[in-house]
């Protein structure tokens, strides 16, 4: 699952076991960018002692993994927190200056997916 939130994107996927099979108990959060690993320990207490591991070789460079059981309230929480009617200007107003490219990142992203919205399916049909 991709989550776009005001700390910072995240893709979240099941963690593996040691034998290479998913651990359907334990998620891998992860991060392109180590500062928005950062914001999101910072703001949950349940994660603040969770390493943040550096994978230079990986799709997703920096993750954390944690009990999926420690993540659902977190993701709870999130939307529970939500009090604005524009996420790009939250966004914008939260990270200030230093979170600039992931804002703009954002207005890509809704660029994309509006695309989307007014594109045809496989059958030709508009999905306007």
């Amino acid at each position: 699952m991709w989550i776009f939130t005001r700390y910072g994107f995240y893709s979240v996927a099941c963690a593996s076991k040691t034998d290479g099979s998913l651990d359907k108990e334990t998620v891998m959060i992860r991060g392109r960018r180590k500062d928005h690993l950062q914001n999101l320990r910072n703001q949950f207490p349940a994660i603040a002692a969770a390493e943040i591991v550096t994978m230079a070789d990986r799709d997703y460079r920096y993750r954390m993994i944690v009990p999926k059981s420690v993540w659902v309230p977190i993701l709870a929480e999130l939307a529970e927190e939500q009090q604005w009617s524009n996420f790009k200007n939250e966004v914008a107003a939260h990270q200030g200056a230093e979170g600039a490219p992931y804002a703009a990142a954002l207005h890509d992203v809704w660029g994309v997916m509006y695309r989307l919205q007014n594109s045809r399916d496989s059958r030709g049909h508009n999905n306007l």
